[in-house]
């Protein structure tokens, strides 16, 4: 089971309320904890996401490594096909 710490956050009062909410009357998770816990989650992905579609887009103006994608394309674009 994975460590657990105690911390102290200064909460704004309508986000202990919603907390409150999406643990009693949505049922998002089974304790104030968990909705935390799951915020966090989610709110990581999403910047994570951010960071890596803005890497794709760099990439994808990046002429060497177009090249090299088209070229990928084109020698698989025919070898992996299902069968009619």
């Amino acid at each position: 089971m994975e460590g657990r710490s105690k911390r102290t956050y200064r909460l704004s009062r309508r986000a202990q309320a919603r907390v409150r909410e999406l643990t009693g009357r949505y049922e998002v998770a089974g304790s104030q904890d968990a909705v935390v816990e799951l915020a966090i989650d989610r709110l990581f992905r999403e910047a994570e996401s951010q960071v890596e579609s803005g890497v794709w887009a760099e990439a994808a103006a990046d002429p060497e490594f177009r090249a090299e994608a088209d070229a990928l394309a084109r020698e698989f674009s025919d070898t992996e096909t299902w069968p009619a």
